[in-house]
C-alpha cells in the first residue's frame, strides 16, 4: 500500500492538477478570514470549505491515471487497493491542508468571542478548530468518493453530484460538518464550545463505511 499511496501522490504532483482546488481555497479564505477577526467563526468557516476542495481532491485522485496505466497498477495490486490508495492520497492531502490552515487562522485571528467580551483559550480553539476541519475532510472525502467511479461514471453527473453533495453536507440537520461548523459559529457568540468530538467520530465512520463500499465496488466493476 506504501508503494501505491506514493505513486498515487506523486502522480498528482506532476499533474498540478491541485493547483485549481488550492488556489480556489486560499481566495476563499482570503475573502471570508480576516486577521482580527473572532478566531472560532473563522475557524468554522475555514473548516467549513474544506468539504467541497476535499471532494475535488478525491475526483482528481481517483481519476488521474490514464485507463491503460490504471488497467496495470490494478492487474499488479488489485483495483479494491488501487481505489483504496487513490481515495487514500486525497483525504490525506486535504488532512495536510487542514492542519496547515487551522495554524494559520490562529495566528492571525483574534482569541475572543463576536463581542470582545469574553477570550477564547488558543489551546482549546485549536482542538475545536482541528476536529472540526478534520470532520469536513472526511464528509468531503466521502462525498467525492461517492460521486465519481465507480459509482458515477459520467464527468457532468459526477461534477453535479459533488456539487450537490457537499452543499448538503453542510446544511442538512444530522450531518457530522453541519454540527462540527456550528458548534464553532455559536461558541464565537456564547463564548462556551466543546471540540466536536462526536461529529469527528460520526465522520470517520462514514468516511470508511463508504470507503469500503466504493472499493468494493471498485473490485467489481473494474
Amino acid at each position: 500500500m506504501t508503494a501505491l499511496l506514493r505513486y498515487q501522490a506523486a502522480l498528482l504532483a506532476r499533474s498540478q492538477r491541485w493547483l485549481a482546488p488550492l488556489l480556489l481555497y486560499v481566495a476563499v479564505l482570503a475573502v471570508g478570514v480576516q486577521s482580527g477577526q473572532p478566531v472560532l467563526g473563522s475557524l468554522g468557516f475555514a473548516a467549513a470549505a474544506l468539504l467541497p476542495v476535499t471532494a475535488w481532491a478525491v475526483h482528481l485522485c481517483v481519476g488521474q491515471e490514464p485507463p491503460a496505466a490504471r488497467a496495470v497498477t490494478s492487474a499488479a495490486a488489485g483495483p479494491r487497493r488501487v481505489h483504496l490508495a487513490a481515495l487514500l492520497t486525497a483525504t490525506g492531502c486535504a488532512a495536510v491542508l487542514a492542519g496547515v490552515t487551522t495554524a494559520v487562522v490562529l495566528l492571525v485571528s483574534s482569541p475572543a468571542t463576536d463581542n470582545g467580551t469574553q477570550a477564547v483559550p488558543r489551546p482549546a480553539a485549536a482542538l475545536a478548530g482541528l476536529l472540526a476541519a478534520l470532520c469536513c475532510v472526511l464528509l468531503g472525502a466521502a462525498v467525492g468518493a461517492l460521486s465519481t467511479r465507480p459509482v458515477l461514471r459520467r464527468r457532468g453527473w459526477s461534477v453535479a453530484a459533488a456539487v450537490l453533495g457537499s452543499l448538503l453536507a453542510l446544511v442538512t440537520t444530522g450531518s457530522p460538518a453541519r454540527y462540527a461548523v456550528t458548534a464553532l459559529v455559536t461558541g464565537s457568540r456564547t463564548g462556551t464550545f466543546d471540540p466536536p468530538v462526536p461529529a469527528s467520530l460520526g465522520a470517520a465512520t462514514l468516511a470508511v463505511t463508504v470507503a469500503f463500499v466504493v472499493c468494493r465496488l471498485a473490485a467489481r466493476r473494474g
